[in-house]
C-alpha cells in the first residue's frame, strides 16, 4: 500500500509561473535564430554549462551572459544573454495559486525551484515569488544552496526539512528531466505542459478539489 501523501512541491516558472519556453521561441524568431536553440544550448553539458552555474552562484549575471553568449558562438549563433535572461518574466497563473492555497489547508507544501540571484529580493529568475511565500513551508532554491535541480541532494533538502519521506511527496515540475530523479526516489510526479490537466491528476491523486 503506497504511503500517504504528506506534502505537495512546486517547480515555479513552467508551473505557478508561466512557462518561459513560448518567450524563447519568440525571441528565437525575433533574431532569426533556428527554433529550440536556447533549450538545446540548456541541453548541452547540462551540469556544467553556464546556465548550471548562474542558478548555482557560480556565475553572476555578468559573467552569465558572457559564458552563454560564448556557448552560442560556439554553436555557430549570436545570440543577447540579457535578452534570454528577459524571457523568464511570466504571469502568476491563477488557477495554480489556487491550488496551492488549498493544498497548503491540508498538505505541507514546497517551492522547489532553480534560480539565480540578481542583486534584488524581490526578483528571482522567472519573476518574484515573494508574495506566495507565506503559502510554502519550505523554499529551495538553486541560488542560494549551491545545488539544482536535477541534482539528487536537492530534493533531498526539501525532503529532509519537511521531515518526510520521499514517498509521502507529489511533486509537479515541467521537465521531465527533473521530475525523473524526484520519481526515482519514490515520490509521486505530475508534468505540468497542460496546468489544468496538471492539476486534474494532482486532484485525482490527492482526493482534493482544486
Amino acid at each position: 500500500m503506497r504511503p500517504v501523501i504528506r506534502a505537495v512541491l512546486f517547480d515555479f516558472g513552467g508551473v505557478i509561473l508561466s512557462s518561459p519556453f513560448e518567450a524563447f521561441a519568440a525571441y528565437e524568431r525575433r533574431a532569426h535564430l533556428p527554433a529550440q536553440l536556447i533549450r538545446t544550448l540548456n541541453a548541452s553539458n547540462p551540469d556544467a554549462n553556464a546556465w548550471a552555474r548562474l542558478e548555482r552562484s557560480e556565475l553572476t549575471v555578468d559573467e552569465f551572459v558572457i559564458e552563454f553568449e560564448r556557448e552560442a558562438a560556439a554553436a555557430g549563433h549570436v545570440v543577447d544573454g540579457l535578452e534570454v535572461l528577459a524571457c523568464l518574466h511570466g504571469e502568476l497563473r491563477p488557477r495554480m495559486v489556487e491550488a496551492l492555497r488549498r493544498c497548503r489547508r491540508r498538505y505541507a507544501t514546497g517551492l522547489l525551484t532553480n534560480n539565480f540571484l540578481t542583486g534584488n529580493p524581490d526578483w528571482s529568475s522567472g519573476g518574484s515569488f515573494a508574495p506566495l511565500l507565506e503559502l510554502f513551508d519550505v523554499v529551495v532554491e538553486s541560488s542560494t544552496r549551491g545545488v539544482r535541480k536535477p541534482e539528487a541532494a536537492f530534493y533531498r533538502i526539501a525532503l529532509d526539512e519537511l521531515g518526510i519521506d520521499a514517498e509521502q511527496a507529489v511533486f509537479l515540475d515541467d521537465l521531465g528531466v527533473n521530475l525523473k530523479p524526484a520519481r526515482a526516489m519514490g515520490m509521486s510526479t505530475i508534468k505540468v505542459v497542460d496546468p489544468d490537466i496538471a492539476l486534474d491528476e494532482l486532484s485525482q491523486l490527492l482526493g482534493l478539489e482544486l
